[in-house]
């Protein structure tokens, strides 16, 4: 569950997506838990639930799948798990941060260091470099769901605070605590959207033109991904067309 792919340009790992369908569901299936457990366990009262669901469904995780995770929450052996936020360099510099829950704060602080190490880079402490991210609500939107000025009126009526459209789609941002509420307006003007989500978004991406640095940089971010305690991974940067089609 790497960060925003706009940004983070990582596309080109399609055809790895089969591999990872599984330890994709399984996350996206914790966080379910984790959001109803905090909260009331129906979607419609709890705004992080509501949109922990919605990102299932996006990710086309089955409904029987959704609903064990929330019933799951409700029995007395639910997991506890803690939610951490890890931050380091990957090659060449690049601002990389980490989203964990975990039952073992020392198996993945351990962990997380260690792919970091083996893979050219270096955690660091906490804030290290968020400040080069801004938190922030991202809801995306298919290109069918009209031109770019429709959808750009929609989401400053829906109190959004800035959209950015191609031809793949529209990815509106809002302040993250806004998001569930700009969701539901957006969901009242342009229909259901395809994500919404918490994100990092990185201020000033670098891009990467040397091929062994991406390589580098995507062998460490899938290592990160493959952890079962990992969340999500975000890294500043973008990758040049040639880099990007030459990895893809």
């Amino acid at each position: 569950m790497a960060g925003h792919s706009k940004w983070a340009n990582i596309q080109h790992r399609k055809g790895r997506q089969d591999s990872i369908r599984s330890k994709l569901f399984s996350k996206l299936a914790k966080e379910i838990t984790v959001a109803a457990k905090m909260g009331d366990p129906d979607p419609e009262k709890n705004a992080r639930l509501r949109l922990a669901v919605k990102e299932a469904k996006s990710n086309s995780v089955p409904k029987d799948v959704i609903d064990r995770a929330i019933k799951k929450s409700q029995g007395g052996d639910a997991e506890n798990y803690d939610e951490i936020r890890y931050e380091g360099y990957g090659p060449d510099g690049v601002a990389i941060i980490v989203e964990a829950m975990t039952d073992n704060r020392n198996r993945t602080a351990s962990n997380v260091r260690s792919y970091f190490t083996k893979h050219g880079g270096d955690m660091g402490q906490t804030g290290s470099v968020a400040f080069m991210f801004d938190r922030v609500g991202e809801i995306m939107y298919p290109a069918s769901a009209g031109d770019a000025d429709t959808v750009m009126m929609a989401a400053l009526e829906a109190g959004a605070e800035d959209v950015e459209s191609d031809e793949d789609g529209h990815w509106i941002y809002c302040a993250d605590t806004d998001l569930n509420e700009v969701s539901i307006a957006l969901e009242s003007a342009l229909g259901e959207s395809e994500s919404a989500k918490l994100i990092w978004k990185p201020q000033a991406p670098a891009e990467i033109t040397d091929i062994e640095t991406a390589q580098k940089l995507m062998k460490l971010i899938d290592t990160l991904e493959d952890d079962d305690d990992v969340q999500n991974v975000t890294g500043n940067f973008d990758l040049s067309e040639d880099v990007a089609a030459r990895l893809g």
